[in-house]
Formats: C-alpha cells, structure tokens, sequence
C-alpha cells in the first residue's frame, strides 16, 4: 500500500478491516478511529510518545467495546487500521479536521502545510478505500433482503482542553433521531452510565459524517455512541459496556 517519500498510493483495501461480514444482526458497526497505527513513511509526525497514545490518534478501547458488541450481536464490524492523524475517516476531505494541523492542546508538525497533492494522496489511499467499503458491503446486505442498522462506535477523552466531562455515554444523531431517541429512553430506564444526547459533541462539530454519509443519504435507521474512555480501559470494561450497549439496542429495535 505504501510507497514513495512520505506518500500513499490508492489503498488495495489494506486500511480497512470487516469482521463478521456476514453477521445475521441487521447492526452494523462502523468503527473510524478504532487504529492508533501510522504508516512506516510518516514516522511520528514529530508528536512524543506520549501523544500518538493519547486520543488525538484515536479513540482508545472504542475497538475492543465494537469488537464485544459485533460478538454479542452477530454483527458485522467495519474498522479503520490507521490513526485518524493520517486521515480521519469521520470526516469529509474539505473538513480542516480531515488532516488535523491541531488536536486539543497538540501541534501536529508533519500535517502542517500538506500541499494539495498530499491531501488528495491520503484521500485516496484512506476515506475513499474506507467508505468505498462500507457502501459495498451495504449493498450486498440489501441485495439478499438484509436490513441495516447503522452504528459507528467512538470513545472520548475524560477531561478535554483541563475541563472534565461528566457524561459517560453519549448518543448521537444528526436529522434522524429515531433510534438515539429510543435508546435514551432505555438508557433512562437501565441508569447504569450517564447517558446524554449529543454529547460531548454534536452534528455543529462536524462528527456525524459517516451517519449522514450512510445512514441519513440511504434511509438506514442510524446512532453515534460515544463512551468515555476512562470507562473502557480493559476487557472487562470493554465487555461490560458492550453489554450495555447490546442491550439498548435491543431493546429501541424491538428485538
């Protein structure tokens, strides 16, 4: 997939992963900042260590609560393999936040600058080869009579530019509210987390592109979830969230 000086060429699909590609769940999960892996030729973008681990690279333990819940539900799971410093999958190639110059309180030196052959580089080894992806495996499901389900999974950080955050579950949505909705009212039945509508973030801040992308623009019934990482540490977390979660879901589809 890679080659040259500090370029990528158009991915072979390589970005991409598909778990469960023929789960029988009508779920289907969507997991872009699941990696926080950056290709051999950017190095570390000049951040520390300590950086690349953090959640400006990607959304830690968002993979392990997608993978538990795919397992839990025979669903099928798309995920990203690289960190979203390269490109980030949840955002469309005009976005600023596609290629991030600034993540909260860090300087991205090697995303500063990209010359337009770069970006359009990324772009096509990246978001395309992603969503390209996704929209295939959509269209199988419809063709053999499957609906869908789409869940795009995220974690966030529990404090953010020094303020802490005291929601521990976000349920997210754009135009179509009707599956955040019913999942609120199951998570106000079942108050095991601190769940909030379109928190810590919402549709202003840009993060419901892949539900517009796929959900909205093919009439899939669509929800963001955000959990707060702190939560999410382990397995057990990992596990004990994705139960939850399942659960919800469950219950605001009528299974």
């Amino acid at each position: 997939m890679l080659a040259g000086s500090n370029r990528l060429n158009k991915a072979d699909d390589t970005c991409v992963a598909v778990e469960r590609p023929g789960g029988r769940s009508p779920v289907f999960i969507v997991c872009e900042h699941a990696s926080r892996v950056l290709p051999p030729e950017y190095g570390n973008l000049g951040l520390s260590d300590d950086a690349l681990s953090s959640h400006i690279a990607w959304d830690p333990g968002a993979l392990g609560v997608a993978r538990a819940l795919s397992a839990s539900l025979d669903a099928t799971l798309v995920h990203q393999r690289f960190s979203r410093l390269i490109y980030d999958c949840n955002r469309p190639p005009e976005s600023p936040g596609a290629m991030p110059e600034v993540s909260e309180i860090y300087e991205i030196p090697g995303n500063r600058n990209l010359s337009t052959a770069e970006r359009a580089a990324r772009t096509q080894a990246l978001y395309i080869p992603f969503h390209d992806r996704i929209r295939a495996l959509l269209k199988e499901r419809a063709a053999r009579g499957q609906d869908s389900v789409l869940v795009t999974m995220h974690s966030f950080t529990p404090v953010y530019l020094g303020k802490a955050r005291a929601v521990e579950l976000g349920i997210l949505h754009d135009d179509d509210t009707w599956l955040a909705d019913r999942m609120l009212k199951a998570a106000a039945d079942a108050p095991l987390y601190r769940a909030e509508r379109n928190q810590p973030y919402g549709p202003a801040d840009g993060v419901t592109h892949t539900l517009k992308l796929h959900g909205i623009s093919g009439g899939l019934r669509n929800v963001m979830i955000e959990v707060r990482n702190d939560l999410i540490v382990d397995n057990i977390g990992q596990r004990v969230m994705a139960d939850y979660l399942s659960g919800l879901i469950q219950i605001s589809l009528g299974a």
